[in-house]
């Protein structure tokens, strides 16, 4: 095993030379890592599809795309991030300019997952170059293709006492928690979550946690059927339900539950076929674990469609679960694979309550034309993001930060917030020599008269 006290003492020396510092170094760094990731595309889709049999369409749009999109976002504007925000400085203050002033942490951890392994492995580190920290990329054991190509590319192309790559699974997670680190960032499980944060809170190091949860995706009486379903089933169904914000389950007015589960099961089959084993768009479930818990729930409800599998191929064909209550195993925890229970209420506030009573999704999906009602699940719904009449879209905005709450995580990255969360942003106040206001030395005698003044 890498002898990870050692690489993060080296990264520490480094990063305490001013290198990464300079605005310049940190243009460089996410230039080059465009080039890589431009140069290389064909094997990274490769290594995609050998892991979760992803289509170069699907492997690109959700993966490559997305973090070359972040990349020159980042580039064309980390000269204005980087600056000092100068804010207004108080009476109290006078003379004094004040600002926010904005400096790496130093050395940072990325622990990234199996589902996505590419792009939340590279999207986080993009966030660290540009705030000119080091790192330390942990990937995902399950995924082995991919941490291959993601160890190559980078050992050939960084430093690593800049940026390294440390494989391995529960012992070299271990070790890396371990470590006095400067900032950690981890995306996951929500059980995995809670032993980072304990881990980090030993050392108070400061961490964003994305996580998870049973993300809903209520359809009221009045949304368009036909839009929803299709929305829907491409939302659920994209790498196979392995997505951390995928519609987990639907909760549907009982008034429209049957023309959209006809509708959902047209959609499917213009998807993916008669049969979405021979799709070549369709994805499988990553390992041998995963597969055999996600067929533990299809004996649960009655299945509309699919509740098809192949163990040797990692293969469960998108199903859809009717007549299933919140008691069933399969809405206690995520599910993390194609499998779509769906629930019916009765009236709107019915499905609030119900969704407030539940921990708080890292996603809320909600289907209707009325304004109104639009309003009062925003009110009065807690969730890390929201789309409206859409599934997942709001996670791919450079311009929206994404991240959970509660239960889902705590946290913000992509675009600007990215800078931001590997950012500690310090306050300033800067004074000169030549007016010293003498109102706050002692003797104060009489002056309290003169202070309520100034803070009224």
């Amino acid at each position: 095993m890498r002898d990870i006290k050692d690489l993060v003492d080296i990264q520490r020396k480094y990063f305490y030379t001013g290198e990464t510092l300079s605005i310049d170094f940190r243009f460089k760094q996410l230039t080059l890592l465009k080039d890589i990731i431009t140069k290389n595309e064909e094997k990274i889709l490769e290594a995609l599809n050998k892991d979760l049999n992803k289509a170069n369409f699907e492997g690109y749009a959700t993966e490559l795309g997305i973090v070359l999109e972040e990349i020159n976002y980042t580039i064309k504007n980390l000269k204005k991030w980087s600056q000092p925000t100068k804010v207004k400085s108080q009476i109290a203050h006078f003379p004094a300019s004040c600002f926010s002033y904005p400096e790496p942490y130093g050395v940072t951890l990325v622990i990234s997952p199996w589902n996505y392994p590419f792009q939340l492995s590279i999207a986080p580190m993009i966030g660290a170059i540009a705030g000119g920290n080091t790192v330390i990329l942990k990937p995902s054991n399950k995924s082995v293709h991919v941490s291959k190509i993601l160890t190559e590319l980078i050992e050939q192309n960084f430093k690593e006492e800049y940026i390294a790559v440390v494989n391995g699974g529960r012992e070299e997670n271990t070790e890396l928690l371990n470590q006095k680190f400067d900032y950690i960032f981890f995306t996951g499980s929500v059980p995995v979550g809670r032993i980072v944060m304990e881990a980090a809170a030993k050392n108070l190091t400061p961490t964003t946690l994305e996580l998870g949860g049973k993300s809903p995706c209520i359809v009221d009486y009045d949304a368009d059927i036909k839009v929803t379903a299709r929305r829907i089933v491409w939302g659920k169904f994209l790498n196979a339900g392995q997505t951390c914000v995928a519609p987990d389950y639907i909760y549907v007015h009982k008034d429209v539950k049957d023309a959209l589960i006809d509708s959902m099961i047209y959609y499917v089959k213009k998807f993916y076929g008669e049969n979405p084993k021979e799709s070549n768009d369709y994805p499988r479930i990553i390992d041998t674990g995963q597969f055999d818990r996600l067929i533990g729930y299809l004996d649960e409800g009655n299945i509309e469609i699919g509740g098809r599998f192949e163990r040797e191929e990692l293969y469960i064909s998108p199903t859809i679960l009717n007549n299933v209550t919140f008691d069933d195993s399969v809405m206690k925890d995520e599910i993390f694979g194609p499998i779509m229970p769906i629930l019916e209420f009765n009236s709107l506030d019915e499905a609030i309550d119900m969704v407030n009573s539940r921990p708080k999704p890292l996603a809320l999906y909600f289907f209707s034309k009325n304004e109104k009602s639009i309003e009062k699940v925003l009110t009065y719904t807690s969730s890390g993001g929201v789309c409206i009449n859409e599934t997942i879209m709001h996670v791919a905005s450079l311009y929206l930060p994404f991240g959970g709450v509660g239960d889902s995580g705590m946290g913000k990255y992509h675009g600007r917030a990215s800078f931001d969360t590997f950012t500690h942003h310090k306050s300033v106040v800067k004074k000169g020599f030549s007016i010293d206001v003498p109102l706050r030395y002692p003797p104060y005698n009489d002056k309290i008269k003169y202070i309520k003044k100034i803070f009224k």
